[in-house]
Protein backbone atom coordinates (compact mmCIF):
# COMPACT_ATOMS: atom_id res chain seq x y z
CA UNK A 1 0.00 0.00 0.00
CA UNK A 2 1.29 3.45 -0.87
CA UNK A 3 1.43 5.75 2.17
CA UNK A 4 0.92 9.37 1.21
CA UNK A 5 0.70 12.65 3.05
CA UNK A 6 -2.02 15.10 2.13
CA UNK A 7 -0.92 18.61 1.30
CA UNK A 8 -1.46 20.86 4.33
CA UNK A 9 -3.77 23.27 2.50
CA UNK A 10 -5.80 20.44 0.95
CA UNK A 11 -5.60 21.98 -2.53
CA UNK A 12 -3.90 21.12 -5.79
CA UNK A 13 -3.13 24.70 -6.73
CA UNK A 14 -4.10 28.33 -6.46
CA UNK A 15 -6.34 30.38 -8.72
CA UNK A 16 -5.22 33.15 -11.02
CA UNK A 17 -7.38 36.20 -11.60
CA UNK A 18 -8.82 34.53 -14.72
CA UNK A 19 -10.08 31.59 -12.64
CA UNK A 20 -7.49 29.08 -13.89
CA UNK A 21 -5.23 27.28 -11.45
CA UNK A 22 -1.47 27.20 -11.20
CA UNK A 23 0.88 25.38 -8.87
CA UNK A 24 3.26 27.74 -7.02
CA UNK A 25 5.89 24.98 -6.82
CA UNK A 26 6.60 25.55 -10.52
CA UNK A 27 7.83 29.06 -9.71
CA UNK A 28 10.61 27.65 -7.53
CA UNK A 29 11.71 24.74 -9.75
CA UNK A 30 15.33 25.34 -10.85
CA UNK A 31 15.79 25.08 -14.64
CA UNK A 32 18.28 22.22 -14.26
CA UNK A 33 15.68 20.20 -12.35
CA UNK A 34 12.79 20.86 -14.75
CA UNK A 35 12.12 17.92 -17.07
CA UNK A 36 9.40 19.73 -19.02
CA UNK A 37 11.82 20.96 -21.74
CA UNK A 38 13.03 17.41 -22.40
CA UNK A 39 12.68 16.34 -26.01
CA UNK A 40 11.61 12.82 -26.97
CA UNK A 41 14.64 10.58 -26.63
CA UNK A 42 16.59 13.11 -24.56
CA UNK A 43 18.48 10.39 -22.69
CA UNK A 44 19.41 8.59 -25.90
CA UNK A 45 20.61 11.88 -27.40
CA UNK A 46 22.88 12.33 -24.38
CA UNK A 47 24.27 8.81 -24.75
CA UNK A 48 25.02 9.38 -28.43
CA UNK A 49 26.64 12.75 -27.76
CA UNK A 50 28.83 11.21 -25.07
CA UNK A 51 29.86 8.24 -27.21
CA UNK A 52 33.53 8.32 -28.05
CA UNK A 53 33.15 6.09 -31.10
CA UNK A 54 34.03 7.94 -34.31
CA UNK A 55 32.34 7.56 -37.67
CA UNK A 56 35.25 5.55 -39.13
CA UNK A 57 35.19 3.12 -36.21
CA UNK A 58 31.45 2.60 -36.64
CA UNK A 59 31.84 1.89 -40.35
CA UNK A 60 34.66 -0.57 -39.67
CA UNK A 61 32.61 -2.37 -37.01
CA UNK A 62 29.70 -2.77 -39.43
CA UNK A 63 32.02 -4.08 -42.15
CA UNK A 64 33.29 -6.69 -39.68
CA UNK A 65 29.75 -7.81 -38.96
CA UNK A 66 29.55 -6.26 -35.54
CA UNK A 67 26.58 -4.34 -34.21
CA UNK A 68 27.69 -1.09 -32.57
CA UNK A 69 25.49 -0.10 -29.65
CA UNK A 70 25.26 3.36 -31.19
CA UNK A 71 23.21 1.91 -34.06
CA UNK A 72 20.69 0.49 -31.60
CA UNK A 73 20.55 3.83 -29.80
CA UNK A 74 19.81 5.64 -33.05
CA UNK A 75 16.99 3.26 -33.93
CA UNK A 76 15.57 3.61 -30.42
CA UNK A 77 15.82 7.39 -30.68
CA UNK A 78 13.92 7.42 -33.95
CA UNK A 79 11.20 5.25 -32.40
CA UNK A 80 10.87 7.52 -29.35
CA UNK A 81 10.73 10.60 -31.57
CA UNK A 82 7.92 9.04 -33.60
CA UNK A 83 5.83 8.23 -30.54
CA UNK A 84 6.77 11.47 -28.82
CA UNK A 85 5.41 13.49 -31.75
CA UNK A 86 2.11 11.63 -31.51
CA UNK A 87 1.90 12.34 -27.78
CA UNK A 88 2.77 16.01 -28.19
CA UNK A 89 -0.19 16.32 -30.55
CA UNK A 90 -2.47 15.35 -27.65
CA UNK A 91 -1.52 18.43 -25.60
CA UNK A 92 -4.13 20.52 -27.42
CA UNK A 93 -6.75 18.29 -25.79
CA UNK A 94 -5.71 18.93 -22.20
CA UNK A 95 -2.90 16.39 -21.92
CA UNK A 96 0.67 16.92 -20.71
CA UNK A 97 3.68 14.78 -21.50
CA UNK A 98 7.10 14.48 -19.85
CA UNK A 99 9.84 12.75 -21.85
CA UNK A 100 12.89 10.74 -20.79
CA UNK A 101 12.46 10.33 -17.05
CA UNK A 102 15.56 8.63 -15.65
CA UNK A 103 15.06 6.34 -12.66
CA UNK A 104 17.76 5.07 -10.30
CA UNK A 105 19.51 2.07 -11.79
CA UNK A 106 19.55 3.57 -15.31
CA UNK A 107 15.95 2.65 -16.10
CA UNK A 108 14.20 5.24 -18.26
CA UNK A 109 10.52 5.95 -18.77
CA UNK A 110 10.52 7.32 -22.34
CA UNK A 111 7.19 9.12 -21.97
CA UNK A 112 4.79 9.93 -19.13
CA UNK A 113 1.38 11.05 -20.38
CA UNK A 114 -0.91 12.90 -17.95
CA UNK A 115 -4.43 14.07 -18.62
CA UNK A 116 -8.17 13.48 -18.41
CA UNK A 117 -7.80 9.72 -18.89
CA UNK A 118 -5.22 9.30 -16.13
CA UNK A 119 -1.46 8.77 -16.15
CA UNK A 120 0.30 6.43 -18.58
CA UNK A 121 3.91 5.26 -18.35
CA UNK A 122 4.93 4.52 -21.93
CA UNK A 123 7.83 2.35 -23.10
CA UNK A 124 8.76 2.43 -26.80
CA UNK A 125 10.48 -0.36 -28.70
CA UNK A 126 11.87 -0.36 -32.23
CA UNK A 127 10.46 -3.38 -34.07
CA UNK A 128 11.34 -2.63 -37.68
CA UNK A 129 9.63 -5.25 -39.88
CA UNK A 130 9.66 -7.82 -37.07
CA UNK A 131 6.84 -10.11 -35.98
CA UNK A 132 6.03 -9.44 -32.35
CA UNK A 133 4.31 -11.73 -29.86
CA UNK A 134 3.55 -10.21 -26.47
CA UNK A 135 2.95 -12.51 -23.51
CA UNK A 136 2.15 -11.85 -19.86
CA UNK A 137 5.78 -11.11 -18.92
CA UNK A 138 7.99 -11.27 -22.01
CA UNK A 139 8.03 -10.33 -25.69
CA UNK A 140 9.17 -12.63 -28.47
CA UNK A 141 10.67 -11.00 -31.56
CA UNK A 142 10.96 -12.97 -34.79
CA UNK A 143 14.55 -12.02 -35.52
CA UNK A 144 15.84 -12.73 -31.98
CA UNK A 145 16.52 -16.05 -30.30
CA UNK A 146 15.72 -15.05 -26.74
CA UNK A 147 12.58 -13.32 -25.41
CA UNK A 148 12.79 -9.78 -24.02
CA UNK A 149 11.39 -8.82 -20.59
CA UNK A 150 9.69 -5.69 -21.93
CA UNK A 151 6.32 -6.35 -20.29
CA UNK A 152 7.84 -7.03 -16.90
CA UNK A 153 10.06 -3.93 -17.18
CA UNK A 154 7.33 -1.42 -18.02
CA UNK A 155 5.05 -2.92 -15.39
CA UNK A 156 7.79 -2.44 -12.79
CA UNK A 157 8.67 1.10 -13.95
CA UNK A 158 5.00 2.13 -13.90
CA UNK A 159 4.71 0.89 -10.31
CA UNK A 160 7.79 2.91 -9.33
CA UNK A 161 6.34 5.99 -11.03
CA UNK A 162 3.05 5.52 -9.20
CA UNK A 163 4.88 5.46 -5.87
CA UNK A 164 6.87 8.61 -6.66
CA UNK A 165 3.87 10.60 -7.88
CA UNK A 166 1.68 9.46 -5.00
CA UNK A 167 4.26 10.63 -2.47
CA UNK A 168 4.74 13.94 -4.24
CA UNK A 169 1.05 14.70 -4.71
CA UNK A 170 -0.26 13.52 -1.36
CA UNK A 171 -2.83 11.15 -2.85
CA UNK A 172 -2.70 7.87 -4.74
CA UNK A 173 -1.73 8.25 -8.39
CA UNK A 174 -2.13 5.18 -10.57
CA UNK A 175 0.28 4.94 -13.49
CA UNK A 176 -0.88 2.53 -16.15
CA UNK A 177 1.83 0.80 -18.20
CA UNK A 178 1.80 1.06 -21.98
CA UNK A 179 4.10 -0.69 -24.47
CA UNK A 180 4.37 0.77 -27.98
CA UNK A 181 6.06 -1.04 -30.89
CA UNK A 182 7.26 1.03 -33.83
CA UNK A 183 7.42 -0.45 -37.32
CA UNK A 184 6.32 -4.00 -36.48
CA UNK A 185 5.26 -6.24 -39.36
CA UNK A 186 2.71 -7.94 -37.10
CA UNK A 187 1.69 -7.65 -33.47
CA UNK A 188 0.06 -10.44 -31.48
CA UNK A 189 -0.94 -9.86 -27.85
CA UNK A 190 -1.89 -12.57 -25.36
CA UNK A 191 -5.54 -12.27 -24.23
CA UNK A 192 -4.30 -12.99 -20.70
CA UNK A 193 -2.37 -9.70 -20.62
CA UNK A 194 -4.81 -7.27 -19.00
CA UNK A 195 -2.78 -4.74 -17.01
CA UNK A 196 -0.42 -3.56 -19.77
CA UNK A 197 -1.75 -1.83 -22.85
CA UNK A 198 0.07 -2.78 -26.07
CA UNK A 199 -0.10 -0.53 -29.13
CA UNK A 200 1.42 0.15 -32.52
CA UNK A 201 2.82 3.64 -33.04
CA UNK A 202 -0.18 4.48 -35.23
CA UNK A 203 -2.50 3.75 -32.30
CA UNK A 204 -0.81 6.06 -29.81
CA UNK A 205 -3.46 8.73 -30.25
CA UNK A 206 -6.09 6.36 -28.81
CA UNK A 207 -4.71 7.19 -25.36
CA UNK A 208 -5.99 10.72 -25.85
CA UNK A 209 -9.54 9.48 -26.31
CA UNK A 210 -9.76 8.29 -22.71
CA UNK A 211 -11.28 10.49 -20.03
CA UNK A 212 -13.21 10.75 -16.83
CA UNK A 213 -10.32 9.78 -14.56
CA UNK A 214 -8.54 12.99 -13.49
CA UNK A 215 -9.93 16.42 -12.70
CA UNK A 216 -7.89 19.12 -14.51
CA UNK A 217 -6.53 20.46 -11.19
CA UNK A 218 -5.25 17.02 -10.21
CA UNK A 219 -3.74 16.42 -13.63
CA UNK A 220 -1.98 19.78 -13.36
CA UNK A 221 -0.64 18.89 -9.91
CA UNK A 222 0.65 15.51 -11.09
CA UNK A 223 2.39 17.20 -14.01
CA UNK A 224 4.08 19.65 -11.62
CA UNK A 225 5.45 16.78 -9.54
CA UNK A 226 6.42 14.66 -12.55
CA UNK A 227 8.51 17.39 -14.16
CA UNK A 228 10.71 17.75 -11.05
CA UNK A 229 13.85 15.70 -11.64
CA UNK A 230 14.64 15.42 -7.94
CA UNK A 231 11.46 13.52 -7.01
CA UNK A 232 12.62 10.65 -9.21
CA UNK A 233 15.88 10.22 -7.32
CA UNK A 234 14.03 8.06 -4.75
CA UNK A 235 12.02 5.99 -7.22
Amino acid sequence: MVRVRERPDGTEGKKRANGKTFDPERLFLPPDDDLAPNRPGETLRAWLDASGTGRAALVLARCLGRRPVEDAWRRALAAEQTVGAELEALTVGGWEVVHSIVLPGDSVIPHLLIGPGGVFGIAVKDAHKARIRVGETVVRISRERHPRPYVREIRHDAARASLVLSRGCGYVVQVRPVLVFVGAESLEVSPALEDVRVLRETETDTLGRTGGVLHPRRADRIHTVARNRRVWLWA
